[in-house]
């Protein structure tokens, strides 16, 4: 007898949806909350991006924070429900299969499969904005003054990091979480210190920081809504990638329960200490106007208001949480590629979709993911933009694929055809509204984030018609080039490869339709 919450009840609940188990659950409550967390990673993306929401939002974008929380608890929480039915690797492209058919499905792994490995580079990028504020030794090309120094060596810091997490999820995901629940405890810990330092040096208000606009926008058709519509992607990129918990379902124990939890955690962590580092960030720094606070950011505010010896402390941490951001993105990559291909969905798919019986993870994705990851990299080598371009579209592509995901969802409602799995995770009658809210959410911020401003895609050199597009243009070519292959080609192979496929004669079930 199978009792819920068990080995061999997960599995049971994975050869419903037509896969037999090979991935180890070895992964506890906390390892799902810190893949869900790591992957969020309030420092990385608090540090990296602080300078560019006060470059263009001024200290009032702050209010971006919970504005982006509250959009992304929407879908946070039609997450949780697909979480609860579907605890399954590659969670967005298997939702978006089971809520929308095969095509839905496949565009929606295509996207997030990309995006995942653009945001793997993006990542990587985060190194370059902490450890020459660290110590110029990590400068490692030129002195950072030349106009594609910064670029390079960032390039070169993002190809190490990189290097790292192929590594280690190539060995496997025990190794994996022990180094990213290290090191998530490690972030949470010098989060709240951190919190506990800037609220000791506390200079002025949170009404004279948190009203305070610079005078950005003033002269433009939208006035300060335009400036903080552009500022609000440095919070955009933080809360992202909760649904991480879900996709280690299949190595998870009593993922159904487990992963909903995980994802409401993490998101809900993630705001409040994130939210609580900047507001105190803004209300410490000695001088609020200063020109570093939107050159060098957090970097700046924590070792002018800390000291440099507190400060690198704080700084070290904060590599630390890149480096376990990175390996979780990783993680997850690996994950979906690994679904896909299971599914007969992606090129040399018997390759990509084997799992190593010594390591017992999927090898091949884990060194592909970071060798375009890499490629990425050397193709931006000399780019100066390359910090804010490389985020935008990695951003706009997650939200996009979320949306082949809410979307469905919600027509699947509108239908009467969605029902969440009884006795676990279910919005009730909020269902309805909340799942309208995600997905007019998703539809606005993505067209926000791909806008065609030149601050963000062309902020130095000649202005380019294809730089300003460059979202569009990118995001455009990857969807429409990536269906034109699966239409014509991969959809006439599109199955449960025979290796992979669960010992039952009824097969994989169709999308629910009761």
């Amino acid at each position: 007898m199978t009792t819920s919450g068990s080995p061999e009840h997960d599995d049971a609940s994975l050869a419903e949806l037509g896969y037999k188990p090979e991935l180890k659950r070895t992964l506890g409550n906390f390892h799902t909350f810190a893949a869900g967390i790591s992957y969020i990673s309030i420092l990385t993306g608090t540090f990296q991006l602080f300078y560019f929401g006060v470059s263009h939002g001024g200290p009032a974008y702050w209010w971006s924070w919970p504005m982006v929380f509250l959009g992304q608890l929407m879908v946070a929480l039609c997450f949780c429900e697909l979480a609860a039915r579907y605890p399954v690797a590659g969670s967005i492209y298997n939702w978006a299969k089971q809520l929308g058919g095969p095509h839905v499905g496949w565009l929606g792994g295509w996207m997030m499969l990309t995006a995942s490995m653009v945001s793997l580079a993006a990542v990587a990028l985060a190194y370059q904005v902490t450890l020459p504020q660290i110590s110029s030794w990590f400068q490692f090309i030129g002195d950072g003054t030349g106009k594609t120094d910064a670029a390079a060596n960032a390039v070169l810091l993002g190809t190490v990091l990189v290097t790292f997490t192929t590594l280690i999820n190539a060995f496997g995901v025990k190794l994996m979480a022990r180094i990213n629940s290290a090191g998530v405890a490690i972030e949470l810990i010098a989060a709240i210190v951190l919190i506990v330092l800037l609220a000791a040096h506390l200079t002025r208000s949170p009404a004279a920081a948190l009203t305070e606009t610079f005078g950005l926008g003033a002269g433009t058709d939208l006035g300060y809504l335009g400036a903080f519509l552009t500022a609000s992607l440095a919070s955009a990129y933080v809360m992202y990638g909760f649904d991480t918990a879900s996709s280690l379902g299949e190595e998870s124990k009593d993922p159904g329960r487990n992963a909903p939890r995980a994802i409401l955690r993490a998101l809900v962590a993630s705001f409040l200490i994130g939210g609580l580092i900047l507001l105190f960030a803004l209300l410490a720094v000695p001088d609020l106007h200063a020109k570093e606070l939107s050159v060098d950011g957090l970097q700046y505010v924590v070792l002018s208001t800390l000291g440099s010896t507190v400060g690198q402390i704080v700084l070290w941490c904060v590599v630390i949480a890149i480096t376990v951001c990175e390996l979780a993105v990783h993680t997850a990559s690996i994950r979906l590629a690994y679904a896909m291909a299971r599914d007969n969905n992606l090129p040399a798919a018997s390759l990509l979709a084997k799992v190593s019986p010594r390591f017992q993870t999927p090898v091949l994705p884990a060194v592909i993911i970071g060798l375009v990851a890499v490629a990425i990299l050397l193709i931006n080598v000399n780019q100066p933009q390359i910090f804010s371009v490389i985020t935008s579209i990695a951003i706009i592509m997650i939200y996009l694929a979320y949306l082949l995901v809410t979307l469905p969802m919600l027509v699947q409602r509108l239908r009467g055809r969605w029902r969440p799995v009884e006795g676990k995770f279910s919005l009730g009658k909020f269902g309805l509204p909340v799942n309208i809210l995600a997905v007019l959410w998703g539809a606005a911020m993505s067209l926000n984030l791909a806008w065609p401003r030149a601050t963000v895609y062309n902020a130095t050199g000649p202005q380019h018609w294809y730089l300003r597009w460059g979202a569009f243009v990118f995001i455009g070519v990857v969807a429409v080039g990536g269906f034109a292959y699966y239409w014509f080609v991969q959809r006439k192979r599109t199955g449960v490869l025979a290796t992979h496929a669960a010992e039952s004669p009824d097969g994989p079930p169709p999308p629910p339709t009761s």
